[in-house]
């Protein structure tokens, strides 16, 4: 049971930091844009929300992985912090709908690159 539950933490935590790099990316690229983008602020600020939740997930699930799941004692203790990590992975999740769904202005550069390449 308990390297079912290692697997599993491990496993969280790796998707957890692919989202992780790719709010870091999205970041980039609305900063590039400027303040003239439509939701530039609320962009950033959720995506920076996100980035601040993902860290604090980040070390949950480090805490979750260096205990011992057969020790009756951490068992509670466990647990609760494995709800805890999945409710802030959960609003993580959310926060990081609505950043896609604000989106980021498209600047026509992919086009650009076609055609100058004669695809």
């Amino acid at each position: 049971m308990n390297l079912y539950a290692t697997k599993k933490t491990a496993s969280e935590g790796m998707l957890d930091f692919a989202l992780f790099l790719a709010n870091i990316t999205h970041m980039k690229t609305v900063i590039e844009q400027g303040a003239g983008y439509r939701y530039y602020v609320a962009v950033l600020v959720l995506i920076s929300f996100s980035l601040a939740l993902q860290i604090v997930a980040g070390v949950l699930i480090i805490i979750i992985a260096r205990r011992d799941l057969n020790v009756v004692s951490n068992q509670k203790r466990l647990d609760y912090l494995n709800n805890l990590a999945t409710g802030v992975i959960f609003v993580t999740t959310v926060i990081n709908f609505f950043v896609s769904f604000f989106g980021s202005k498209r600047t026509g550069f992919f086009r650009w690159l076609l055609a100058r390449l004669h695809f």
